[in-house]
C-alpha cells in the first residue's frame, strides 16, 4: 500500500507540476487603466519595492503650525514610498505584517484608493508634474492591484523579505493530499456538463481559498515565512483552479499554470 501511493503521489506529481524545464507563469496585472477616463497608464518599473523612486500622493493628514493657507498637493509635494502600504496611510496605518494585520478591509482600501486616483490624474497637472502624475498613478494602480488579492498581496510582501513565489519555478509542495485535490478538481471540471455541476466543485474551492488565506494571516502575524512561503504555493493551486471555474467551456480541457 505505501508503495501504491508514493507511486501515485508521483504521477500526479507529474501531471500537475510543472517540469524543471518548463516557466512558471505567475498572475499577471493588466496594463494599469486609469478608472476616471479609461486610459492606459504607463507600467510601473519593475524596481525594488523598497527603494522604488516614484513620489505619491497621501491622503492623511497632520497637523500644521504653519498658519498659511494650505497649498493643493501635488505628486511632488509627499515623501517617496517604501512599501505599497505606505500609499494607503489610512487605512493601513501599521503598515504590513507583522506589525500591521495580513487582512484588509477592501471598501475602506477601495476608498482611499479612489481618493488617491483623483488627486494624482493627470489631467489635474500640467508641465513637468503632469509627467511625474502619470507615474504616480501608475504606482498607486499596482499598488491597490496587489494588496486588494490575497495571493498577490502574499507573493509581495514575501517579496519584500528576497523570498520570490510568483516566479520561482521550484516552488511547489510536496503534499499528497493537495495534489489528489487538484487532480479531482480538474477532473471534475473537465467533465462537467453544464454549469449546475460546476457548482459544488466551486463552493468547494472557495472554502479551500478562504481556508488558505486565513493560515496565511496565522503565519505573517507570527512572521512564519516559511509557512507563509510554503501557504502561498497552496493558495496558487487555489487560485488557478478559481480561474479554470470561470474560463469554464464543456469539453475544452484545462491547463493548470502554477
Amino acid at each position: 500500500m505505501r508503495g501504491t501511493a508514493i507511486r501515485t503521489t508521483r504521477r500526479l506529481q507529474t501531471s500537475i507540476l510543472p517540469t524543471p524545464s518548463s516557466t512558471l507563469r505567475p498572475l499577471q496585472l493588466p496594463r494599469p487603466t486609469c478608472i476616471f477616463c479609461r486610459r492606459h497608464l504607463p507600467s510601473s518599473p519593475r524596481s525594488s519595492p523598497r527603494t522604488t523612486a516614484l513620489r505619491y500622493i497621501s491622503t492623511s493628514t497632520s497637523p500644521s503650525t504653519s498658519t498659511a493657507p494650505s497649498q493643493p498637493t501635488t505628486p511632488t509635494s509627499s515623501p517617496r514610498p517604501k512599501t505599497h502600504y505606505d500609499l494607503f496611510p489610512t487605512t493601513l496605518p501599521h503598515g504590513p505584517p507583522p506589525r500591521g494585520p495580513f487582512t484588509i478591509p477592501t471598501r475602506p482600501l477601495r476608498a482611499e484608493f479612489l481618493r488617491l486616483q483623483s488627486l494624482a490624474h493627470p489631467d489635474r497637472h500640467s508641465g513637468p508634474d503632469k509627467a511625474r502624475a502619470e507615474g504616480t498613478s501608475a504606482l498607486i494602480n499596482e499598488a491597490y492591484k496587489t494588496l486588494q488579492d490575497p495571493l498577490l498581496r502574499a507573493q509581495y510582501l514575501l517579496s519584500l523579505r528576497g523570498i520570490d513565489v510568483a516566479e520561482d519555478e521550484r516552488a511547489r509542495v510536496e503534499d499528497a493530499e493537495l495534489l489528489m485535490g487538484v487532480m479531482e478538481a480538474r477532473e471534475g471540471i473537465e467533465g462537467a456538463e453544464g454549469e449546475e455541476e460546476l457548482v459544488p466543485i466551486r463552493a468547494e474551492n472557495e472554502g479551500r481559498i478562504e481556508e488558505s488565506v486565513g493560515r496565511l494571516g496565522e503565519f505573517f502575524a507570527r512572521d512564519d515565512l516559511v509557512g507563509a512561503r510554503e501557504e502561498a504555493v497552496r493558495l496558487r493551486y487555489w487560485v488557478n483552479i478559481r480561474e479554470s471555474l470561470d474560463a469554464w467551456e464543456r469539453g475544452k480541457p484545462i491547463v493548470l499554470m502554477h
